[in-house]
């Protein structure tokens, strides 16, 4: 909502707002879109209907089978490419892996660049799940979905999180449907 109001606010000049959003932010590193292709979402879901939209996806009941990109050809940001060739480090993740990981990785050009890139690659998977996205996912069923919609492999380590948060903090993650992810390491 912060960078759609910083974008208004700059007639639409979405670098412009991304730049103002690190400074309103205080964020040290920079903030660098996949693409700057308008695209939506659309999801092939478990019983074999296309629903298309952040809020249509999530809100189903269905499992996501596969997520793509609308346009499919989304031309990648050139700066994001560059990032990527230039880190020593490429974390991807946590996020909501249907709708903010993988989405960003069907930009065309992304996922190889990361699979070229001679940096070390670490997908940071979830703690909890998420309602409507990634019910009852385990680890391995996060990696296992970004595998089934990506290419390229694009990662080689996954750093989860083995620890147990306090019974006070998982009941009010309950409360919103929400469920330790399991580190099913193998």
């Amino acid at each position: 909502l912060l960078i759609a109001a910083l974008v208004e606010q700059s007639g639409g000049d979405f670098e412009k707002a991304l730049e103002s959003a690190s400074d309103v932010l205080n964020i040290r590193g920079r903030v660098i879109p996949s693409t700057m292709t308008p695209v939506r979402l659309r999801a092939l879901m478990e019983n074999g209907i296309e629903l298309c939209g952040e809020t249509q996806i999530v809100e189903s009941e269905l499992r996501v089978r596969r997520i793509f990109l609308d346009p499919e050809n989304a031309v990648p940001y050139p700066e994001a490419l560059q990032a990527i060739a230039d880190a020593d480090l490429i974390c991807i993740g946590p996020g909501s892996v249907y709708t903010s990981v993988i989405p960003n990785l069907l930009v065309p050009g992304i996922a190889d660049a990361i699979h070229q890139s001679q940096a070390v690659k670490a997908y940071i998977c979830n703690v909890m799940t998420q309602p409507g996205e990634s019910d009852a996912f385990t680890a391995g069923e996060h990696v296992v979905a970004i595998q089934a919609n990506v290419e390229k492999r694009v990662f080689d380590h996954v750093l989860m999180n083995t620890g147990v948060p306090s019974e006070a903090a998982i009941e009010k993650y309950k409360e919103s449907g929400q469920h330790l992810v399991d580190a099913d390491a193998d």
